[in-house]
């Protein structure tokens, strides 16, 4: 069974409300990464931006977009993990895809949506948390607002690595740095979090500070440019650090109720 897990974080700006053209540069950002890259993980709503306008972007891009997942996963033998405005039924979700090269497919719908910028007017909330197994790792996607709620992501089910892909703004950039730090020290997991940069079509700015943070909160990985950013996760160092401080062993036990 795999040891390790090689991610690729691409930090970005992106092209309001042109799934089209995010494709395209995110195409080229994809085939640039070296053969031993296990996982790519792209910002939320990689397509579009964080837009309140799904019905600017057309029915067929939420299909379209998930195929491309899993053509880009295929041609590169890489998995893809990113959110993307998701059409399903007549309603609108900030839905979260892993695609790999394999054909495995997993979803998870946001469960907080940014009542702040109206998200909770526009796009359904998610009511089921995600665990997925990949190379020998348990992963818990979740996406942007999602990062406040320490009780949404607790490790009740020893997942070894946390991922966060989002449009996190320059003004609230503290909280984003403090709470994925704080992520990882709590549910002992290593925690990843994708920011995007560069000005939105409302002219909101993104600051970048995409970051890897180990078992312990020791970064692995941070940049506050765009580029792309890698780190090797070792399950050794989650074993190895469970066993010996036994933290996880002393959580609190609970269930949500809707």
């Amino acid at each position: 069974m795999p040891t390790t897990l090689n991610i690729a974080l691409i930090q970005t700006d992106l092209y309001w409300e042109d799934p089209v053209s995010n494709r395209n540069m995110f195409e080229e950002k994809i085939a640039s990464n070296p053969d031993n890259v296990d996982v790519i993980v792209l910002p939320e709503m990689f397509t579009t931006g964080f837009t309140m306008k799904p019905k600017r972007i057309a029915l067929s891009e939420s299909e379209g977009t998930l195929t491309w997942m899993k053509q880009m996963a295929q041609e590169q033998n890489k998995a893809l993990l990113g959110s993307l405005i998701f059409q399903d039924k007549g309603k609108f979700f900030n839905r979260l895809y892993f695609v790999s090269p394999e054909g495995m497919v997993e979803a998870y719908d946001k469960k907080h949506t940014f009542t702040l910028a109206g998200e909770d007017e526009v796009y359904e909330a998610g009511s089921e948390k995600l665990i997925f197994e990949y190379k020998g790792f348990k992963i818990c996607p979740m996406i942007c607002y999602d990062l406040r709620f320490p009780v949404w992501s607790r490790n009740a089910e020893d997942y070894d690595v946390l991922i966060y892909v989002a449009n996190w703004p320059k003004k609230r950039i503290n909280a984003w740095d403090t709470l994925l730090k704080a992520r990882a020290i709590e549910n002992m997991a290593y925690c990843i979090g994708v920011n995007r940069t560069g000005l939105d079509g409302l002219d909101f700015e993104y600051p970048g500070h995409s970051a890897v943070y180990d078992v312990l909160g020791n970064p692995l990985a941070f940049s506050e440019e765009e580029g792309i950013l890698y780190a090797t996760l070792n399950k050794e160092h989650i074993d190895s650090t469970r066993k010996k401080l036994r933290f996880l062993e002393d959580r609190d036990q609970f269930s949500l109720k809707g």
